[in-house]
């Protein structure tokens, strides 16, 4: 599917919404990061992942201390546009070191206290935030089961469709969509960004569809695989298909990734289907470029998310985002979910109280 979303650097500000934390509720969440960063220490064994018992005993224990003006920032988006810029954390581009070249330098340098890098005790401000939301989580087979991913450009993978590349349209898509278990909010924290790339997001509850497209896509046809974060040997694996449309009290939700929909196995009138629905999302698309400090929280129900591309410089200033996958235990997705296996990626869920589909 051709796009022009590669071409699209307009910013649109005034389409999303903005909460704005004040200053000490800012301060307060770096204030409690530090605390706990320094009680636990930036040791390997409890950076490789962030899933260390003690860490998620201070997390769990101690998000609740901060203001309630914090809380109320990390609710769900509350408009159509399904996305949300939170601002502003503070972080200064002196104590984050250089943009590392992948997700396993960066997960090495938050292990090493020689380092001095502030990587680690922004993963746990991020795993902070992201509990007032509710849920957070991580994959077993991507960034090592880490709750807090790394997205930095990459040498080598320039060109894929994942959050490693650069040179390319990262193409609008629903975070995991392949995976029954996706998040409900994905949380991206700006670190650094001084080209002023933009992360596009597009509403399924802004495009407009006609009832039979929406009654084709409504239908389960074609399967979603993983995308190449989780390796590439899927091509055996058993592939159920899956609805990009649904529904959520009558309003429409999104599963959505066609870089990997193999839409070639679809008829006629599905890719036709499919086709206007992209360009849809293509039409309503606004863009963010987000700033040190900057959160941006989407909807993954009803938002689709890319980036526009750039070029990376590998000399220790690139764009560095956090992302956290965040689970919301009150909702509930479609029951006939619970059959997919989700190509046998497991989630890694401390928090998890609950499973979030119908039974």
């Amino acid at each position: 599917m051709k796009s022009v979303l590669s071409e699209r650097q307009t910013l649109h500000p005034s389409d999303i919404e903005r909460r704005d934390l004040p200053e000490p509720a800012a301060r307060a969440v770096r204030h409690l990061a530090c605390e706990i960063a320094v009680t636990v220490g930036a040791r390997p064994e409890i950076a490789a992942t962030l899933s260390h018992p003690i860490l998620l005993h201070h997390i769990d224990a101690e998000y609740g201390r901060l203001p309630d003006t914090v809380h109320e920032a990390m609710r769900p988006p509350a408009t159509d546009a399904g996305a949300t810029v939170i601002r502003t954390l503070p972080v200064t581009d002196d104590e984050l070191g250089a943009t590392p070249h992948d997700w396993r330098e960066a997960a090495a340098r938050a292990g090493d206290r020689a380092q001095r890098s502030a990587s680690f005790e922004l993963d746990i401000a991020m795993l902070l935030l992201a509990r007032c939301a509710g849920e957070p989580f991580g994959w077993e087979g991507q960034q090592g089961g880490r709750l807090v991913n790394n997205i930095v450009p990459t040498p080598g993978h320039e060109h894929e469709q994942s959050g490693a590349s650069s040179t390319t349209l990262l193409s609008p898509h629903t975070e995991d969509a392949f995976h029954p278990d996706r998040a409900n909010l994905l949380m991206l924290g700006c670190l650094r960004n001084p080209e002023r790339v933009g992360t596009t997001v597009s509403s399924v509850r802004r495009v407009e569809l006609d009832a039979a497209q929406r009654e084709t896509l409504s239908r389960a046809l074609l399967p979603i695989l993983p995308d190449v974060s989780y390796g590439t040997a899927f091509g055996d694996a058993l592939a159920p298909p899956v609805a990009a449309l649904g529904s959520d009290e009558g309003n429409l939700t999104l599963r959505f990734d066609p870089a990997y929909t193999p839409l070639d196995s679809a008829d006629l009138e599905f890719r036709s289907a499919y086709g206007h629905l992209a360009a849809e999302l293509e039409r309503v698309c606004i863009t963010a470029a987000l700033a040190p400090g900057e959160l941006l929280l989407v909807d993954n129900d009803v938002v689709v998310h890319g980036r526009v591309p750039f070029t990376p410089r590998y000399d220790g200033t690139d764009r560095w985002l956090k992302r956290v996958n965040i689970r919301l235990p009150q909702r509930r997705r479609d029951a006939s979910e619970a059959a997919e296996n989700g190509y046998g990626q497991r989630v890694v869920a401390p928090f998890r109280t609950s499973r979030g589909i119908d039974t």
